[in-house]
Parts: C-alpha cells; structure tokens; sequence
C-alpha cells in the first residue's frame, strides 16, 4: 500500500491547488468588476463630507457674527474712561431715581451705560441726597465723577420757585402756574380731564379740586402741564400718607381739610375748627344737625371771594356745596389744603365745641362755643367788626 503524499495529505493535491487558481482568477476579475462602483461610493462621500464641512464653516460664520457683539460686551468696559470733553447739561426732576437719572444722563452723552451709573450709585449712601435742577456734565465722563456731581448741591442750578399759595381753587391754580411756566393755561384744563395721567387716586372721583397740593415747585423748563400737576397730586398723597390717613378716606379727609383752610386764619385753630366740623355732623341733639353752615363752602358755590361772611343771597345758593342747606360734607373738597389742614382733619383737636367764628379777621383771632346762646355772643363781636369794616363785609 502506497503511503500518501504529505503535500496531499495536508495541503491537498494538484486538483486542489488548480482550484486554487481558478478561484482567485475568479475574485480578480469580480474585484475588477466592482472597482468602478466603489470610486463612486467613495466620490459621493466625499461630496457629502464637503457639504456636511460647508454647512459647518456656515453655522460657525453666523454664530460668530450673532455672538460677537455679545462676547465684545463682556470684554469691553460699560464706562468711559474720562475725563470727558465740552459741556453738557442735564436736568434731574423731582421724584427722578437713579435708573431715570442713568438714562438722562446716557441720553446726554455724559455717560456710557446706565449699567454704570447704577454700579457707581448702589456703591454711594448719599444717591438719596441728590436734588432736583439742573447740572452741567462734560461728555463722556467715567459715571463715578458723573455721580460726584450731582452730590456736590453747588453744582445745582435751580430751576426757578413756582409758589402755589395755600386755599386756591383749582381754576386759580392754573391761572397761577400758567402766568409762572408760560404754558397755555388750556393745557392745564386738558390735563385735569384725564386724571389717569396725573395719578389721581380713584376716591378723588376724576375731580383734581384739592388735590393740588400748595408749596413751592421747581419745575423743568420743558415740564408740560401733566407733568406739573401730576408732581402737585403726587405730593398731596406724600401729605396724607405722612398724616396717617388710609386711602378709602383720602377724599373725606382732603374735603374737611380744606373748610379748615378756608375758615381759618391762625395755626393754632385748625385742630379745633376740624373738632367743630366731626362734632356737627355726629352730634344728633345739635342745633341744625347734620347742617355744617360754612361760609366757606358757599364762597366756593357761588365762585366770590375778598369779603368776610356770606350774604342772605348767596345762602340761598342751590349748590350742593351750600352747607347752609344741604346736610353733611360737601361733594368733595373746596380748595387746596396745605400740610397743616390735613394734619388737623386727620386727628382733630379733642373737645365739645359745636360753634366758632372768626371775631376779627384781620389778627384771625376765632373764638369757639359749646352752646348756642355762647355763639350768639361771639357773633355779634364779629358784627361789631363789620360795621367798622363795611367794605369787607
């Protein structure tokens, strides 16, 4: 028996090894079959690649052009350097905080960003201290030197001192500012129809009467007259809120205020006028209950002033504000009560009395009484005045 081949046995004959060949003849000449084919896969991706880096380098670009004023806020300062050039002014008005006096003075040109005048005033306790005027800046000045000059109360120049009296009807009122600003005096009568605009509370019923507070004003050379009478209502509320009064008695407050104003000539009676006034109206068994009889109200029914007393004609008014015929307050208030007024309507003066008049209106000497008969008395001493004072009477 032959012994096999080791070449056979292991690697297989002739026969296998010409498999061998045919089949990597075979291969070859599939791979050259395929190669055209794998070229075009290979140049689609490639395309693909392309595009997918082009709409990268895209999306990068917008990005850059998006974020790049963001990244150069944060590296770029929000302040000048300074020390600023020329001369600028800007004026801060009554009531303005420092958000509204950064984008006065960004508005300016003095500085940079409202983000640094607000830096540099959280970093100053005085900021409360600045008044309003007017102040000359340089332009683009670092916010802190800004700041320090409207500290500095020299660098102010006031505005020139508008002074509303006290006890003036609303009509007076515009008159007085009128002649004082130049604005039109149609403007303030415009204005006082939208009381919306002068941030007047709803208890005032859309009537500015008595909510003009009295004091001196100085107004900026372009505020308009909302603008004025909006700053007047504004102080009104400052006054009453200091008084203690709650807002649901605003109005009932500011009403008898201002009968005080009217009625009396020296400090020390407002308290005691405003006592007569709460006594009259809740004391049942008193003569004419619920029946104030203030001259001060019909003066303001039938529109007079310049003379002491009411005349029988004038008594006779149909007027709702004739508190010689109609019971209990007025509609609302008669004129513009200053701080004292509505001090004393808001805590009057303790005691009994039912009855005053002013005996002498010229020193405002006022005497009070408890009964009728006592108030008689005083009457006639005020009489007596008139008849030596015909024409004011």
């Amino acid at each position: 028996m032959t012994e096999p081949r080791l070449d056979h046995s292991i690697f297989g004959g002739h026969d296998d090894h010409h498999e061998h060949h045919v089949g990597r003849a075979t291969r070859t000449r599939s791979e050259r079959h395929h190669r055209p084919m794998r070229r075009r896969r290979r140049g689609r991706r490639f395309g693909i690649l392309v595009v997918a880096l082009a709409i990268v380098a895209a999306a990068a670009l917008a990005a850059y052009t998006v974020l790049r004023p963001v990244v150069d806020g944060f590296l770029e300062s929000n302040d000048y350097p300074g020390p600023g050039t020329g001369q600028v002014q800007v004026t801060i008005k009554d009531g303005d905080l420092p958000p509204a006096m950064g984008r006065a003075l960004v508005a300016a040109g003095v500085v940079k960003s409202t983000k640094a005048f607000a830096d540099a005033a959280a970093a100053n306790p005085r900021i409360t201290s600045i008044q309003p005027g007017t102040y000359t800046f340089r332009k683009q000045m670092r916010a802190v030197d800004a700041l320090a000059i409207l500290l500095d109360v020299r660098n102010r120049t006031k505005a020139p001192g508008i002074t509303i009296r006290e006890g003036l009807w609303k009509d007076e009122v515009f008159a007085a500012l009128s002649k004082a600003t130049g604005v039109p005096l149609a403007d303030y009568q415009a204005a006082a129809k939208d009381p919306t605009a002068l941030g007047l509370p709803a208890e005032a019923k859309g009537n500015v009467e008595g909510w003009l507070f009295p004091s001196t004003y100085e107004f900026a050379k372009d505020a308009t007259a909302t603008d004025q009478l909006k700053q007047m209502v504004a102080m009104t509320v400052s006054e009453l809120s200091k008084a203690g009064v709650a807002e649901a008695d605003s109005e009932r407050v500011l009403t008898v205020a201002s009968i005080v104003e009217g009625e009396v000539s020296g400090e020390a009676d407002r308290g005691k006028v405003a006592r007569v006034i709460v006594n009259r109206l809740a004391t049942k068994g008193a003569p004419n209950f619920g029946l104030l009889q203030m001259d001060s109200t019909v003066h303001y029914a039938v529109q007079k002033r310049g003379r002491a007393g009411t005349s029988n004609a004038d008594r006779q008014s149909a007027s709702p504000y004739n508190t010689y015929k109609v019971q209990g307050l007025p509609p609302g208030p008669i004129n513009s009560p200053g701080a004292a007024s509505i001090e004393a309507a808001a805590n009057p003066t303790p005691g009994p009395w039912l009855f005053f008049v002013t005996v002498d209106p010229d020193t405002g000497q006022t005497k009070f009484a408890v009964t009728q008969a006592e108030h008689d008395r005083n009457v006639k001493e005020f009489q007596s005045w008139c008849r030596q004072h015909s024409d004011r009477c």
